[in-house]
């Protein structure tokens, strides 16, 4: 469970998150909102690449913000990004090899747990294959089983689908559902495709211009008149 308090992160001027509270309770839950709703900084917040002027948040009973970035890593905060991060001249084994060693496992599990986060993504091509002569569909896999590998506790998913076509995003989709069982990792899946977050989340909460606007069961969420009024863009300003 991640419990999130009042938090709130300014920018000189601009407040991408103002005062939100919401609660992950656990499995896979959405969080999604409008392009500029604080998507991104609530990531970075959570990563620890930006320090919010006020809140607080208790992962799995731990003060996360107390935490320096590189010991959430070990903690067991992952997260994939929109721009992908695997190195293209390194092989798909010692990309994924390369966040096994930051996390707790032992170093001598290190084998067998980068096959099995490769295995469990359902990548059919050879682990010693570099990720610069994949397909765009298998370099995104590549980037969840680096955000599974080593038994993470919090997974971020930042747009894994972006620009896939129709089957590999079902594909994407059948992994997403499957983390938390096999992992036990808690995953928040930030996505523009409803169907995506539909289909992969029990839970979801929407953003829009730094504030929360609705939080609970998706499909209920999904049906509020406020999001849909956020994401038509027609929501009036109090």
């Amino acid at each position: 469970m991640i419990d999130v308090r009042g938090l709130t992160v300014r920018f000189g001027g601009v407040t991408p998150l103002d005062d939100v509270s919401v609660l992950f309770p656990g499995g896979t839950c959405g969080l999604i909102g409008p392009n500029g709703a604080g998507k991104t900084t609530f990531f970075n917040v959570l990563s620890g690449f930006v320090r919010p002027e006020a809140g607080s948040v208790t992962a799995f009973d731990e003060n996360l913000l107390a935490l320096s970035d590189f010991r959430r890593a070990r903690w067991g905060l992952r997260r994939t990004f929109q721009q992908e991060q695997a190195i293209a001249r390194l092989s798909i084994f010692d990309n994924v090899a390369m966040i096994h060693e930051h996390s707790r496992r032992e170093r001598s599990t290190r084998r067998r747990d980068v096959l099995d986060a490769i295995d469990f993504v359902g990548l059919t091509v050879p682990s010693s294959q570099k990720v610069e002569v994949l397909t765009a569909g298998d370099r995104r896999l590549v980037e969840v089983a680096r955000a599974v590998v080593g038994r993470p506790r919090v997974v971020l998913l930042d747009e894994p689908a972006a620009g896939l076509p129709d089957e590999e995003t079902q594909h994407l989709s059948d992994v997403i559902q499957q983390i938390p069982e096999r992992f036990g990792a808690l995953v928040i899946l930030v996505d523009h495709d409803m169907s995506l977050v539909s289909a992969c989340c029990q839970t979801a909460a929407v953003l829009d211009f730094g504030k929360l606007i609705a939080s609970g069961p998706t499909a209920e969420v999904l049906r509020d008149e406020h999001v849909m009024r956020a994401y038509l863009g027609t929501e009036e300003e109090p």
